[in-house]
């Protein structure tokens, strides 16, 4: 099951009291004050593990509160400090604050890790009150309570490149042909309902592709799978438009395109400045050049380039595979793998 969103209770351990105690020995008839300082409470962090990929763990689990401080002893004895506590989180995860609605941060690559509650500092003990005017305090800190505040936990699927299309544009099918992924391919509307990522190799190089469940007209205002998924286009480098230049959908292919790049526009205009390309899935079954004509002159007028693939029969596949890597290249100045 791929959750991509949960809401979790946070809560920093409590720092430890600060002890007020008294030298006692035989012959230190005026030992003075020893207590000692309580303990740092634990902190609560979100670490990256890359084996992970669902936030499902967190919406069964909802509470997660780090050790606290013990409390300081007798000879000037600190407590002991209260463990940490990790969260595991797929990379590319978003924690937001729901009291004030502000971003902690994210943590995007494996062992990356945001903290999101802090520990309390431990109290003082009466030690730290001697002074001149007060030889026998009798005084301590409690220790500082924990932060605690419940935050929302997002994924965004962090990929190289991003599949956006109509449902049934071939997403699947492309996917499952360019890496090893596996994902459901059936000839009916929203045959994938989750992101799938699949890993393409090409000349010795490597880069992650994600299918993004299809999108229908008016998405960007939540219709069908609308919002819930076109967030994660904003953690693709890479746009790659799959259109059905078949001419046997009863679609129009060019009218698609324009339509998909629409409800993206809608969503985030930013998302038009990074690389893009269109595929013309399924030319295999292509009943004639006008169809592919049409989309070209549309895919023109975008500024977009049209490159012509055949999944089922492995036609254009490296030649893609390589313009996307080129793509990619030019985008971050370096290699992805």
């Amino acid at each position: 099951m791929f959750v991509d969103r949960a809401k979790i209770l946070v809560k920093g351990g409590d720092g430890g009291r600060g002890c007020v105690s008294f030298r006692r020995e035989a012959y230190v008839p005026r030992g003075g004050p020893d207590g000692g300082k309580g303990g740092q409470g634990g902190s609560v962090f979100l670490v990256a593990v890359s084996h992970q990929n669902t936030l499902l763990p967190l919406r069964y689990h909802t509470e997660y509160r780090a050790e606290r401080g013990r409390h300081g002893s007798s000879s000037n004895r600190t407590g002991r400090d209260g463990g940490d506590l990790t969260i595991s989180v797929p990379p590319g995860t978003l924690a937001v604050d729901l009291t004030n609605g502000e971003t902690i941060g994210e943590v995007l690559k494996e062992g990356d890790r945001l903290l999101v509650a802090r520990g309390g500092r431990g109290g003082r003990g009466n030690r730290a009150f001697l002074s001149q005017h007060n030889r026998a305090p009798r005084q301590s800190d409690p220790g500082e309570p924990g932060q605690e505040r419940w935050i929302q936990v997002d994924l965004k699927v962090l990929a190289d490149v991003g599949l956006l299309g109509f449902p049934n544009a071939g997403k699947s099918t492309l996917l499952a042909s360019l890496s090893a992924a596996r994902p459901r391919i059936g000839s009916y509307p929203f045959t994938t309902i989750s992101p799938v990522l699949g890993t393409a190799e090409v000349d010795n190089h490597s880069f992650i592709i994600a299918d993004i469940p299809g999108i229908i007209e008016g998405a960007h205002h939540g219709a069908g799978l609308g919002l819930q998924f076109l967030r994660h286009v904003q953690r693709t480098r890479v746009l790659l438009h799959v259109v059905d230049a078949s001419g046997t959908s009863g679609r129009d292919p060019a009218a698609d395109l324009v339509s998909v790049v629409d409800e993206v526009r809608r969503f985030d205009p930013d998302l038009l400045l990074r690389p893009q390309l269109v595929v013309a899935s399924k030319r295999d079954l292509a009943r004639g050049r006008e169809v592919l004509t049409q989309l070209e002159q549309a895919a023109g007028r975008l500024g977009l380039d049209v490159l012509p693939v055949s999944a089922a029969r492995g036609e254009g596949l490296v030649d893609l595979k390589r313009r996307l890597f080129a793509m990619l290249d030019v985008d971050t100045g370096e290699a992805c793998a």
